[in-house]
């Protein structure tokens, strides 16, 4: 794509997402889904909804009407992402506005959400403002982000950038009900479409995410803005130790192949070489068999979730620690255990577009103080990750009080998210006059 020099928006300075509204459809979307309370207020809930669950069948819906009422064409694709198009005065691939619907298990209000309603509201104003875009506007709920219930992260937004293959996506497992795949689940609520998932069929002219930062520097620095310019490389794996099942007060340590002790000792291998390569590990899920107090473990599985800014590093640590965790599995561990990974994930580190950067920036700057306004990186992987690789694509970031997500006390202020709202809005408005085709 070619682009034109920004052009002033003094003469849309004028133009204000309504805060109270987005506030509100946060807060009325969320009873879709909620649960964990941890006060008494209205709004004193987490959410635990869960992709191509019946509550994501219903936020989905919600999203749909809302988007028809706006004038807008909605698309559903093969995994279910959402396109919610206005029309421009030109016609083209639309500039876009995504992120996600889903959530954690123990999830908050914000992450995600936050993205998808703040390009809902940002409709409704440029809908009030009888404003015609001279390219086509878009909101899209992408499937799946979280990877929670089927468990892949960012997959239907991978899916549509060519970096996962669709039958992979279809055939994803719910991790508590293996009867139920993604395809079958999407079929249940309505939401398996036939438009191909595939940036050739849907094209985007570019894509703007708002997120919360799921992190503690904004509010670190006293900042109220994250223009992001790209996020870190990550790996997700599975991890088998196979051992023998024994007696724990008949059998001498001497005499044990424990694939608990060998896991233990994995995992606390993967954070010390994940420190020394300034990089970040993690264990979220963790099974075993037999399950029994005096019996030692024969076979535990877990994931490992591993991070860092460079890709190439990220690389070099992965394999260190492939060493290290044979290593252990035939020294460490009495008389032995074997050790087998395998690759469930890989995204390289994103770069986002200069273009779409620019865009950003100039919102940024005309919606508060510079000294308010961060340059970043992603620690968390997005959907606009994979996007990127397809189309000039850039983030938002607001503050996450205590930077605290994927819990249900994720907090962001009405004030921050008006805010992220406001600079997306005309973020989205600056790319519009940008684009030449």
């Amino acid at each position: 794509m070619t682009t034109a020099p920004v052009s002033s928006t003094l003469e849309l300075s004028t133009l204000k997402i309504n805060a109270d509204r987005l506030n509100g459809t946060i807060h009325e979307t969320a009873t879709f889904g909620a649960a964990l309370r941890f006060g008494p207020g209205p709004t004193e809930t987490g959410m635990a909804r869960l992709a191509l669950d019946d509550n994501d069948a219903l936020v989905r819906q919600y999203f749909v009407k809302e988007a028809k009422e706006l004038g807008c064409k909605v698309t559903v694709d093969q995994l279910g992402n959402i396109f919610a198009v206005r029309p421009g005065r030109r016609a083209g691939a639309p500039t876009a506005m995504g992120s996600h619907l889903d959530t954690q298990p123990t999830g908050g209000r914000y992450d995600g959400i936050l993205g998808v309603l703040s390009g809902l509201e940002v409709l409704r104003t440029i809908h009030e403002a009888n404003l015609t875009t001279e390219f086509p506007i878009a909101v899209i709920d992408w499937t799946n982000e979280e990877g929670a219930r089927f468990p892949k992260s960012v997959v239907s937004s991978g899916v549509w950038a060519g970096e996962l293959e669709l039958e992979e996506a279809w055939s994803l497992a719910d991790i508590n009900d293996p009867s139920k795949t993604m395809k079958s689940e999407l079929a249940r609520i309505g939401f398996l479409g036939e438009t191909p998932c595939s940036y050739e069929a849907m094209p985007l002219g570019a894509h703007f995410e708002l997120h919360i930062e799921q992190g503690p520097i904004l509010e670190q620095s006293s900042k109220l803005v994250g223009v992001v310019l790209g996020a870190q490389a990550y790996r997700w794996y599975t991890v088998d130790v196979y051992g023998r099942d024994c007696h724990t007060g008949s059998t001498p340590f001497g005499a044990r192949s424990d694939a608990m002790l060998c896991a233990a000792q994995c995992i606390v291998a993967s954070n010390k070489l994940a420190k020394e390569f300034g990089a970040l590990a993690s264990t979220g899920i963790l099974t075993l068999e037999p399950g029994s107090t005096n019996v030692c473990p024969s076979h535990v599985r877990f994931s490992l979730d591993i991070r860092h800014p460079s890709t190439a590093e990220l690389h070099r640590l992965c394999d260190a620690l492939q060493e290290e965790m044979t290593r252990i599995g035939s020294k460490e561990c009495e008389i032995g255990c074997k050790v087998r990974t395998t690759l469930d994930r890989d995204s390289a580190a994103a770069v986002f577009h200069d273009d779409a950067i620019i865009a950003v920036r100039a919102s940024a700057a005309s919606a508060t103080s510079a000294d308010k306004i961060e340059e970043m990186y992603s620690g968390a992987a997005h959907d606009s990750c994979p996007v990127s690789m397809r189309v000039p694509t850039a983030m938002i970031f607001v503050p996450s009080k205590d930077g605290v997500s994927h819990n249900p006390v994720e907090y962001t202020s009405p004030e921050e998210c008006a805010l992220g709202a406001q600079v997306l809005l005309h973020a989205v408005l600056n790319y519009d006059k940008m684009r030449t085709a």
